[in-house]
């Protein structure tokens, strides 16, 4: 018996956490050239292709894009999770990001995503607490963390001025 089997049968009270598993689903469809279609069930379908720089459809979304805004869509809602459990006084959250896609190893990949997110708020008493909620959302982005890439965050945070101030 292990350790943690030893405290649990000691306190058989104590609830084992329990994590659920999730599945999500996505379709492509080629439609010519280096473009296609991507779907999700219930979702609008996004026109995809290779980036222009490799031979792709220029204007299209491509997957070095989805790949960096992924990483940018999940840390700002957690972040706005965070924040909304703390009710801090969010009035404003947009940013912008980079990934730099290298040739590494016989191969190109992202070693470096750079996020800057700007966080207004409504209280000069927020700011550390919003830092503090920006630090841990860049820790726990599971798809921030399921990558190789460094992840960076050079967050901004800002309080709106009054009106008439």
């Amino acid at each position: 018996m292990t350790a943690a089997e030893s405290l649990e049968a000691a306190d058989p009270a104590k609830p084992k956490a329990r994590h659920k598993s999730f599945t999500y689903r996505t379709s492509a469809k080629w439609t010519s050239g280096r473009s296609g279609v991507l779907g999700a069930e219930g979702k609008p379908a996004l026109l995809v292709s290779s980036p222009p720089e490799f031979k792709g459809e220029a204007g299209r979304w491509t997957p070095e894009e989805l790949f960096v805004a992924a990483i940018e869509l999940c840390t700002m809602t957690t972040f706005a999770s965070f924040a909304q459990r703390q009710n801090l006084p969010l009035l404003g959250y947009r940013s912008e990001a980079e990934g730099l896609l290298e040739f590494v190893d016989d191969g190109y990949r992202f070693t470096r995503v750079i996020l800057r997110p700007t966080i207004t708020l409504a209280d000069p008493a927020a700011v550390e607490p919003a830092a503090k909620a920006m630090r841990d959302a860049h820790e726990a982005c599971l798809i921030g963390r399921s990558v190789r890439a460094e992840v960076v965050v050079e967050p901004r945070l800002e309080v709106a001025k009054a009106a008439g101030a």
